[in-house]
């Protein structure tokens, strides 16, 4: 008499594709992924060419050392494939016999063709999004009217109102099914990269967050979280963060939750204005008059304009893929309207340069110092760095962190060393300040005629 069969017939997998959410924590995809393909699932992480070759060196190193992490987390069974996502997930799918791909959306404007192409390439294999990099999905939050919003603050108010879901639960029990890998291209392993460096990273700041909305200009105290860089690769969501929020009373609270609602509504625009990556969204803005990079440019890349604040924000990129967010808008504020250089030269540079380096919260940010965004600065207002070095690093300390050449210059000084003597080795300003902002008014006034 024969055995009875007692092999337990089990589902295909599912593939989860982790993009910019490279976690194992809070992740509504993949928890889908596990319950479709009934505890199996292939982790798949696409390096494609097109995002590669737009990422400096510090975004390279760290998205390279948070998959290596990642993979750890998965007994080692990421399967990382080098190609073009159209070819990539389709063969992935044909070679696991997965049942479905599960991902959580993306809204950029490449992001959305390239998963369109896929999607189409698929077939009767669904790609299911769930989820998105945000606590509010673009498109969401809308007026009584049904309407989007162009201005941040009523944005403000309607998302909080909307509010965001709880932290999803940790998929647990999950196999993770072995399929043969490319493995990692060499990379410098980047300290703090990773899910669980993240979560450490920001449980210690919540010590420190009651200070934040009165020290967070302060680029002398290097005291924000830095926590963009694991929002940017998803190594934390914004809903953990808003959960550990839920019960802070501060001012500081108040106003990391508004700097995450910024994020979200810089991600609301470029959704709706996918050209607003590079072109000003008040088209009066396509008319002004701006100056080709030159010379100037390339001082300011490197930190040589003789202004010892920017220089010292733009030395801190270079050296750390970082910079303060209060000198992001003195620097940006410095190429637009005292060099008199278009935003999308400086927003290209910041996107290769920064380890945050986001295309919506980037070019959005740009675009507020340039005047030319929704709800943006008005073009007069021009962050004079000298005002800005002395109000916000008093003792100097970030200028002689940063540029060596003018540590020899005690407190303020280090803000205007021509006063002082000089510095060796310390090049003189490149341009007169007041005359570069009388030029900015006119330029502005033109295209106003």
């Amino acid at each position: 008499m024969a055995e009875p069969d007692t092999a337990v017939t089990r589902l295909p997998p599912a593939v989860m594709w982790f993009r910019r959410d490279l976690r194992l924590t809070d992740n509504p995809a993949l928890l889908e992924a596990a319950a479709a393909g009934d505890g199996r699932v292939v982790g798949l992480f696409v390096l494609d060419p097109v995002l590669l070759s737009a990422a400096g060196k510090p975004r390279r190193d760290h998205l390279l050392t948070s998959l290596r992490r990642l993979s750890d987390a998965m007994d080692g069974r990421l399967v990382v494939r080098s190609g073009r996502p159209v070819d990539v997930v389709p063969a992935v799918v044909r070679e696991a016999g997965a049942v479905s791909v599960h991902l959580a959306a993306d809204y950029g404007p490449y992001g959305q063709r390239r998963d369109a192409a896929v999607r189409s390439r698929l077939g009767e294999v669904p790609l299911v999004p769930c989820g998105s990099p945000y606590a509010v999905a673009p498109g969401r939050v809308r007026n009584q009217q049904g309407r989007l919003y162009q201005v941040f603050t009523p944005y403000h108010r309607a998302w909080a109102d909307h509010g965001w879901r709880p932290p999803a639960e940790r998929a647990t029990g999950v196999e993770w099914v072995e399929l043969p890998s490319d493995g990692l291209p060499a990379y410098d392993e980047v300290a703090g990269a990773g899910e669980r460096a993240a979560r450490g990273r920001w449980t210690r700041y919540l010590d420190e967050l009651a200070e934040y909305d009165d020290i967070r200009d302060q680029p002398d105290l290097d005291a924000t979280s830095r926590i963009s860089i694991p929002l940017k690769y998803g190594e934390l969501h914004p809903r953990t963060l808003l959960a550990d929020l839920a019960e802070a009373r501060s001012a500081g609270a108040a106003a990391y939750r508004r700097q995450l609602a910024w994020r979200d509504f810089c991600a609301d625009l470029l959704t709706r204005h996918p050209d607003a990556a590079w072109k000003p969204l008040r088209p009066e803005f396509e008319e002004m008059e701006y100056d080709e990079p030159g010379p100037a440019f390339d001082d300011w890349c490197a930190g040589r304009t003789g202004y010892p604040i920017v220089d010292a924000g733009m030395r801190q990129l270079l050296a750390e893929g970082f910079m303060h967010n209060r000198v992001r808008m003195v620097v940006a504020s410095f190429l637009v309207k005292d060099l008199h250089i278009h935003w999308r030269h400086g927003a290209r540079w910041f996107l290769a340069q920064l380890r945050d380096g986001d295309l919506a919260s980037n070019s959005l940010n740009w675009q507020w110092v340039a005047g030319c965004g929704a709800d943006a600065a008005p073009y007069f207002r021009v962050f004079n760095p000298l005002q800005q070095g002395i109000r916000h690093d008093p003792a100097g300390d970030c200028v002689r962190r940063w540029v060596p050449e003018l540590r020899g210059l005690a407190g303020a000084a280090v803000h205007e060393p021509w006063r002082h003597g000089g510095a060796p080795g310390y090049p003189p300003p490149i341009v007169d300040l007041a005359a570069a902002r009388t030029e900015a008014l006119r330029r502005d006034a033109a295209i106003r005629k």
